[in-house]
């Protein structure tokens, strides 16, 4: 568990340094949103970076009032939820950015079965990412499979256990080409997932293998 705290302290500096692929960006915001576990450590590191941006000596900038302009006039930055806005009801699952993202509201999402008790809604391929929304029965336990690259996933309603960690809404796991991994849905509930992996999935069990063309189609 160590190591998926480094992981995850090094996914939420570059939040705040503004280097992460859009979906990241939007799978980190999304869960600092639900849960308020590292909203404390994310204004640190804010304060932080502006205390060095202080002991910076000021350079002049060409274009000042375009670039403002620019900046104020920008949607997305308009549009980003601040960590102070009022929580949704209870039984709104999706975060207000996670729900932006994706266009449709949990019940509008277009599922797709992949397999018996697991469905899927595939966004694509977006800034070099592959995006995903997975539901998934309780109790159901998905393929065995390691990653080539990193593999995110935001809980937003039940829960999932790997044999890593045990995670429930707002966690994030962390996984990479070190991990093979066998999740498994809660027993109480079913698991409704936000992930975003870098690279291929590889599926490493012979009940995954068998299944992977109906998983990659």
């Amino acid at each position: 568990m160590e190591q998926e705290e480094r992981n995850m302290d090094a996914l939420l500096a570059g939040y705040v340094a503004g280097t992460l692929a859009e979906p990241a960006l939007i799978l980190v915001r999304s869960h600092l949103e639900i849960s308020p576990v590292n909203r404390g450590f994310i204004r640190d590191l804010e304060a932080f970076g502006g205390d060095m941006l202080e002991e910076i000596e000021p350079a002049a900038i060409t274009g000042r009032e375009e670039k403002l302009k620019a900046i104020f006039s920008d949607t997305a930055f308009e549009n980003a939820p601040s960590l102070t806005s009022a929580p949704r009801k209870p039984s709104d699952i999706l975060p207000n950015a996670l729900r932006d993202f994706l266009g449709y509201d949990l019940k509008d999402v277009p599922w797709r079965t992949r397999l018996p008790g697991m469905k899927e809604y595939k966004l694509g391929e977006i800034d070099g990412c592959n995006v995903s929304m997975l539901w998934i029965r309780a109790g159901m336990a998905m393929p065995t499979h390691t990653h080539h690259g990193t593999e995110l996933t935001l809980v937003l309603d039940g829960g999932f256990s790997d044999g890593i960690g045990h995670y429930i809404r707002g966690d994030v796991s962390y996984a990479d080409e070190s991990v093979d991994h066998k999740p498994v849905a809660d027993d109480d509930g079913d698991c409704i997932c936000f992930a975003v992996t870098e690279g291929d999935l590889q599926l490493t069990g012979p009940v995954g293998r068998f299944f992977a063309p109906f998983i990659r189609g």
